[in-house]
């Protein structure tokens, strides 16, 4: 099941490189050994797997088995993340691992997340290759995407660290499912973040993602109030499931109460996935609809995405309505900020973290391969 260690009596050193000690768990009193990186607190016995797959028990610890490991790189654009107010037009390193702590029945990445073959994990790089991948691509960022970070957490805050120091963004896309002490050591090193606030009941997260709404909304907040990473959000509607006007009303009045009008909120299109294919694709009026809601309801920058739809994937000056960004999918079509971020009509700033040109790199999707994991 695993690869193989060096003897039981050594607890911190491991012959495989991709297997790393980890230290957000505890023993219990009946010999199990709880996990308490995420909500989902996994009880493992010597030889168990957690729900996500990638951490497990291994020599009477909880290790991460899957460090170093990508199930693919590429660079994206940072729109696609999606995230419009953090260095618009800028490409991004993007890679995932294999495994999620969230069980959702819709996954669009589940041939990655659902993974339970390490060979999906084809590529490997350190922190130090992804870094220097990461500067001869031109990219100002690097990415944790298709799975979730949170389970590959020391990894990615290596990668994070090895970034900082050659000025490389830190970009987490998330579904926030992570427990209250890890929260703090991982977005200490998160330059922005996209966190994929499901649905807005906990019936929802219970009966279709295996989880809980609270956790979620309390990492809203804390990235919100307590850290200077970047923040915006992105919900999937799912025709019949999460996309009711009241729905839709509670959860854009929970978002300007709790974090303000100015974080972006982005919402996507369902397309028929994993075990949930007897659902219709969303229709691009559910999510003018949810934008509109979105914006009456206080929230000063709503996006569609996952259709075409200029209006709705474009930014505007909150105050005098002029177009600050235009965007046709992926590219940018229109730039009126000024250079320090502000609207060229009324002077208002718009909240981001903007330089005073975007990016050229457009919709461009490319592969790339670091090496081959043995």
């Amino acid at each position: 099941m695993f690869w193989q260690t060096v003897e039981v009596a050594d607890l911190t050193t491991f012959d495989d490189p991709s297997i790393v000690p980890t230290h957000y768990w505890h023993p219990l009193d009946d010999g199990r050994i709880q996990c308490d990186l995420c909500p989902r607190f996994c009880k493992l016995k010597e030889g168990q797997q957690g729900l996500c797959f990638v951490r497990a028990r291994q020599q009477d610890q909880i290790v991460l088995t899957s460090y170093g490991r990508s199930s693919g790189f590429c660079v994206d654009p940072i729109e696609k993340k999606p995230l419009n107010h953090f260095l618009p037009g800028t490409p991004v390193l993007s890679f995932g691992t294999a495994g999620c702590n969230l069980a959702c029945k819709f996954c669009q990445n589940w041939d990655m997340s659902k993974s339970r073959e390490m060979d999906t994990l084809a590529d490997a790089a350190t922190p130090e290759m992804l870094v220097e991948a990461a500067e001869r691509l031109g990219c100002r960022s690097i990415a944790y995407t298709y799975n979730d970070p949170v389970i590959f957490m020391e990894y990615a805050v290596d990668v994070a660290k090895a970034s900082h120091e050659k000025e490389i963004n830190a970009v987490a896309v998330t579904a926030g499912y992570i427990s209250e002490e890890p929260r703090i050591e991982f977005y200490r090193y998160m330059d922005a973040a996209n966190v994929d606030l499901k649905a807005f009941t906990d019936d929802f997260y219970w009966k279709i993602c295996g989880g809980h709404l609270q956790p979620v909304l309390d990492t809203l907040k804390y990235i919100k109030h307590e850290t200077d990473c970047w923040l915006e959000t992105t919900t999937l509607l799912i025709p019949g499931e999460n996309d009711s006007d009241k729905e839709l009303h509670d959860m854009t009045q929970w978002v300007v109460e709790h974090l303000g009008p100015d974080v972006p909120m982005h919402f996507s299109a369902f397309h028929p996935d994993w075990k949930m294919m007897d659902h219709p694709p969303t229709p691009a009026k559910t999510l003018s609809r949810a934008r509109n809601i979105a914006m009456g309801n206080g929230v000063r920058y709503a996006y569609t995405g996952n259709v075409h739809d200029e209006t709705g994937e474009s930014t505007y000056c909150h105050v005098c309505h002029t177009r600050l960004i235009g965007r046709d999918w992926y590219v940018i079509t229109d730039w009126n900020l000024s250079a320090d971020g502000n609207c060229p009509n009324c002077g208002e700033a718009c909240p981001g973290v903007f330089e005073p040109e975007p990016g050229t790199w457009g919709a461009k999707r490319m592969p790339v391969r670091l090496a081959k994991a043995v």
